[in-house]
């Protein structure tokens, strides 16, 4: 039987275990990828191994979060992660180079590579033909040591492409056809494989955008064929010797397949407050719009602002529209400046935004109250731009654009100024904004600030905790639901500053109430329904409350991401064995787990209720070697034995 690109590229880097399905393995990874919300964690937790210097092929460090700078903090964020990366043989992209994902597919991601990066849209970079794997910090950390790392042998979903999109219908669409069908929960340990003969119609560009929001459905990674579309983007980019052809065999067999046909795609349109809402724009057309944004990792590529530019021209934004507009990187914003499209945009009345993640954090550009916001980035969770009132809707480039100067939702069918957009055989390819690092660190000074700390020590796991249900919250709860981005990103640096802001969106008094029962001695747990830690892979999500006393976690099913982080910093990942259980547990109640380590190595729970005097059966979310960690306390107490 043939192989999937997924197994072909897992077999040549596996380190131990079997490429067998729903089993754990570990694999070897060749380059790695921070950006500075996630990353001064991931280097100061690198610091703690005492490594002189990186040990993977390749690892860069990107600023591109924290760019706004106000307040010393976010500055002297830079500075520690500049002269550490100097230190420790780390590429650093400076504030301005660009959007992590968006570089990291100009200048460094090679077909058949494997990649594991402290942001949740790495796999952006399977539209190169990369694994390119999401993960916490720590992760990371271990993986620029040399360390392999630890998946669950993926279930591979083929999506058979078929067609050709109409002008007016995007990749964007694509990815958003995808959401409808998967939703964003239960698609855990899978992958998307995109096959088919429309493969070839799509640019790298494209196959980018449909990668990147694979991240919304939980899948490990999605990936493309390399085939002559790889090669033409990275020979454009001057990189052509790393290109390698990647196919699945012909007799490749898939755990599903679901078909997309191009030619039958229309606009869709993610709605508040889920990118697992999709509808049709038809359906929507003409709602009142107050606020459009177009960029972010999603579509900020030369090939999206291309299309706006052409449908933008001679235009001007509708009275009562905020446009803003961010390149994902200096090499966009350097040929939308030479070919007239940055003129473009200003002549219409956009806001020229920085190449940054920015509004799609909520880091600037909030929307006003009860607004509609039209964005092209690739998540709409309630309070994530900023503005908990708001409306955020998730579209394509082309949509976005056309109702910024209607002032309505317009659907893009029929109704753009090209039938496709060509591609330049050179792209703008300057490297000046990168930092390399020096062959010898000696001499180098790691700068730190006052807002600077250390990971927070944990400690072995207890046979015994007994405490409250201090939150009991619903499904779907995001990482920007238990840890909030936007004005509060430059405490990341500083665990006890941050770790006030836990839970702030959903229960303020969180915080207070976790720590006196911390000071006492007692557990902390959270009660939650399906789809728990969805969204961004903050590892903050799992290390704030666990400085706050956080021991266990207990919800209908938790996404991948956050579990891991969750053993990584010893705190228990508990389901219920019957989901109906959630109901009779409420908050405040006292909760009780006893035979604590033999319940870790057994995998099986009961937990105590002793309010309602019930006892509920609970099973452990984690593989073998995670038991190992949660026994210790966390992944570095495990790696110090």
């Amino acid at each position: 039987m043939g192989l999937t690109i997924c197994y072909k590229i897992l077999k040549e880097h596996l380190v131990e275990g079997r490429l067998v399905k729903g089993e754990p393995i570990s694999i070897r990874i060749d380059q790695t990828l921070t950006q500075d919300a996630t990353g001064t964690m991931a280097y100061l937790e690198f610091e703690s191994m005492n490594i002189d210097r990186v040990r993977n092929e390749l690892a860069v460090s990107y600023v591109d979060h924290n760019t706004v700078q106000v307040g010393f903090e976010n500055f002297d964020d830079h500075e520690y992660l500049r002269t550490v990366a100097a230190k420790k043989g780390v590429v650093f992209s400076r504030a301005g180079n660009g959007i992590c994902h968006q570089v990291q597919l100009e200048r460094f991601a090679l077909p058949g590579k494997t990649l594991i990066g402290s942001d949740s849209h790495t796999p952006t970079q399977g539209g190169l033909g990369e694994i390119a794997i999401g993960a916490g910090g720590l992760d990371v950390a271990l993986a620029m040591a040399g360390l392999p790392f630890s998946i669950i042998c993926p279930k591979v979903i083929g999506i058979r492409l078929t067609g050709k999109l109409r002008a007016g219908v995007s990749a964007k669409d694509v990815i958003l056809k995808v959401l409808e069908k998967f939703g964003v929960k239960g698609n855990v340990n899978s992958v998307f494989e995109y096959f088919g003969p429309a493969v070839s119609s799509l640019s790298v560009p494209e196959r980018a955008t449909i990668c990147n929001m694979g991240a919304e459905c939980g899948v490990t990674f999605s990936i493309f064929p390399s085939d002559e579309r790889t090669y033409e983007f990275l020979k454009a980019h001057g990189r052509e010797d790393g290109y390698r052809e990647i196919r699945a065999d012909e007799d490749a067999l898939y755990d599903d397949v679901y078909e997309i046909n191009l030619s039958e795609l229309e606009p869709l349109i993610a709605t508040p407050h889920s990118p697992g809402n999709i509808s049709s724009v038809r359906e929507l057309e003409g709602m009142k719009v107050n606020q459009v944004l177009i960029g972010s990792c999603t579509n900020s590529s030369y090939m999206d602002l291309k299309k706006v530019a052409k449908i933008l021209e001679g235009k001007t934004i509708a009275p009562g529209v905020s446009l803003g507009i961010a390149p994902g990187s200096r090499e966009v914003f350097e040929m939308i400046s030479e070919d007239g499209s940055l003129t473009t945009f200003i002549k219409a009345g956009a806001r020229i935004l920085e190449s940054a993640c920015g509004f799609c954090i909520g880091n600037h550009q909030s929307p006003g109250t009860d607004s509609i916001s039209l964005r092209t980035n690739n998540r709409n969770f309630e309070g994530r731009s900023g503005t908990k009132s708001a409306k955020v809707y998730l579209v394509s480039p082309e949509t976005a654009a056309l109702s910024a100067i209607s002032g309505k939702l317009v659907s893009p069918l029929g109704r753009v100024p090209f039938d496709e957009i060509v591609l330049p055989e050179h792209y703008y390819c300057d490297d000046s904004m990168l930092i390399f690092p020096p062959k010898s660190s000696e001499g180098v000074e790691i700068l730190r600030g006052p807002n600077i700390g250390a990971p927070p020590a944990s400690m072995p796991m207890a046979n015994e905790l007994k405490g409250t249900a201090t939150l009991k919250v619903g499904d779907k709860i995001t990482t920007d639901h238990i840890m909030p981005a936007g004005a509060r990103l430059k405490y990341r640096s500083n665990i006890p500053a941050y770790s006030e802001f836990v839970f702030e969106g959903v229960d303020p008094t969180f915080p207070s109430r976790a720590k006196a029962l911390r000071d006492e001695k007692r557990a902390v747990f959270v009660i939650a329904g399906s789809s728990y830690g969805q969204g961004s892979s903050r590892e903050h999500a799992a290390i704030c409350p666990q400085y706050l006393g956080l021991r266990a976690v207990i919800a209908k099913s938790i996404e991948r991401i956050h579990q891991a982080n969750l053993c990584n910093f010893g705190i228990l990942p508990l389901l219920f064995d019957s989901e109906g259980d959630y109901d009779l547990i409420e908050q405040g109640d006292e909760l009780e787990l006893h035979d604590v380590i033999d319940s870790i190595e057994r995998g099986v729970f009961t937990l105590f209720d002793k309010t309602k005097n019930k006892e509920i059966k609970l099973n452990l979310f984690a593989s073998e070697e995670q038991k190992k960690m949660l026994i210790k306390g966390g992944k570095l107490n495990l790696l110090k034995d």
